[in-house]
């Protein structure tokens, strides 16, 4: 793990959310100094903390790494990580098994999340 690259990202993406260190410490339950070691390459985060400080300021745990320059996934990507995602593998294989009327209304919210992207843009 190069940790320059991840302490400069930490500390940068810390500072561009505007949060103050106490915060992102209280809000990931570890102490100030601990993420402030994080932030100052005299530290490594064990792999959940790295995990939940990408989910925090919504970035990949490669780029946390410097493994990419891109901070978030593309859609294919993204797509691919939500296929295999094993809390979706067993609502999947449910799926089949749903009523009509609940396929037609997970159908009525895909549309609606569509539109809804396409009006953002």
């Amino acid at each position: 793990m190069n940790s320059q690259i991840l302490s400069k990202r930490l500390k940068n993406l810390r500072e561009q959310h505007g949060y103050l260190q106490k915060y992102v410490a209280d809000k990931l339950g570890i102490r100030s100094n601990t993420l402030s070691g994080y932030e100052n390459g005299t530290r490594s985060p064990d792999p959940e903390m790295l995990v939940q400080l990408s989910k925090l300021y919504n970035v990949t745990t490669d780029y946390l790494l410097g493994k990419s320059d891109q901070p978030h996934l593309t859609e294919e990507e993204a797509f691919e990580a939500f296929k295999n995602d094993p809390e979706l593998e067993r609502w999947y294989k449910e799926l089949p098994k749903s009523e009509e009327e609940n396929l037609r209304r997970l159908k009525r919210m895909h549309e609606f999340f569509i539109e809804e992207e396409e009006r953002n843009k």
